[in-house]
């Protein structure tokens, strides 16, 4: 037993590295920096406190953001009983970028300002896919959707982001 880590030890040993990633999912989640750092640190309370339920040998990472999944899904349904949900604008978010090149920078700016705009499920799953580099089957394992629908929600997502910059070329 002395070699051999506990659940709750993987799990802990494990947040710092992932935490990074699973903020940044927070982030495309909520749209908000202080709503995204709450989420995240409710994700990580809550996986330690659940890490009897992990499963040593499985990824820690695709587990963590299947509980931040779900805890931002119950929140949406919270506040859609409350209020309504009290979401900030992406534009209104400093997004601190460490590359040095300023062109590059505005671009990635800009890609992800069009990102941010697409509805919730396509933004969460253009992360997963191709922010995190999740395949399709695994990003539909984390979000509990069929395989098939992460491959519209994708095309979708592709489709407006095209037309987006398509406009965007043809008016300057």
């Amino acid at each position: 037993m002395w070699g051999k880590k506990s659940s709750y030890d993987l799990v802990r040993d494990g947040i710092p590295s992932i935490y990074p990633r699973l903020w940044r999912y927070s982030l495309v989640l909520t749209s908000n920096r202080d709503t995204a750092d709450d989420l995240a640190q409710a994700a990580c309370l809550r996986a330690l406190d659940k890490a009897d339920q992990f499963q040593p040998g499985t990824h820690l990472d695709r587990w963590m953001f299947t509980i931040t999944h779900r805890l931002w899904i119950n929140e949406l349904r919270k506040n859609a009983v409350r209020t309504g949900g009290g979401l900030m604008p992406i534009e209104e978010i400093d997004l601190p970028d460490t590359k040095a090149d300023p062109e590059m920078n505005l671009l990635s700016r800009e890609v992800l300002l069009k990102v941010m705009a697409l509805p919730e499920a396509q933004r969460s799953t253009v992360l997963l896919v191709y922010g995190e580099g999740y395949s399709y089957r695994e990003a539909s394992e984390l979000l509990e959707i069929p395989v098939g629908t992460v491959m519209s929600r994708l095309a979708a997502a592709r489709s407006k982001l095209v037309q987006e910059f398509v406009d965007k070329s043809d008016v300057g």
